[in-house]
């Protein structure tokens, strides 16, 4: 671990999770057919980074600062994940919310740890079912469907 880089990192993430708030707060506060507005996830995120960046601040204030031996940085994992994550944004309205998330979940789960298939594909599964169903059913708000062709 690199005291001096996640210090940098908490400070950083602090920033953009302010700025998450501050803009969060210039969004319309209700859209038509949702009960939930478009500021309000932009708002708990902004929030959740700046508590996570607190966090860690701390943490690295609280360490004593011991060098390590440096790690490898993993280049292709980080490539996988990024590549993922451009075809999740560009296929969520075309394929639906369910359909990319377990996809985009999957590809990203077995890129960390490609061992347990069955696992991922659970988990995969029950997050994209069970955020979908929370989303639409209970907080009447909408997210790209099932696509036409499904």
């Amino acid at each position: 671990m690199d005291i001096k880089f996640d210090r940098i990192a908490s400070v950083l993430f602090l920033a953009i999770g302010v700025l998450f708030i501050i803009g969060s707060r210039n969004l319309a506060s209700s859209s038509y057919g949702s009960s939930v507005g478009p500021d309000i996830f932009p708002f708990i995120l902004g929030a959740l980074l700046v508590l996570l960046s607190i966090r860690l601040f701390y943490e690295t204030v609280m360490t004593r600062n011991h060098q390590g031996e440096k790690e490898k940085l993993q280049y292709k994992p980080f490539l996988i994940i990024f590549v993922a994550t451009l075809i999740y944004i560009l296929t969520l309205e075309t394929v639906g919310y369910v359909i990319t998330t377990f996809i985009f979940l999957l590809v990203c789960f077995q890129t960390m740890e490609r061992t347990k298939w069955v696992k991922s594909i659970i988990i995969s599964a029950c997050f994209s079912g069970l955020v979908y169903f929370l989303y639409v059913q209970v907080l009447k708000g909408t997210l790209p469907g099932w696509p036409i062709w499904f």
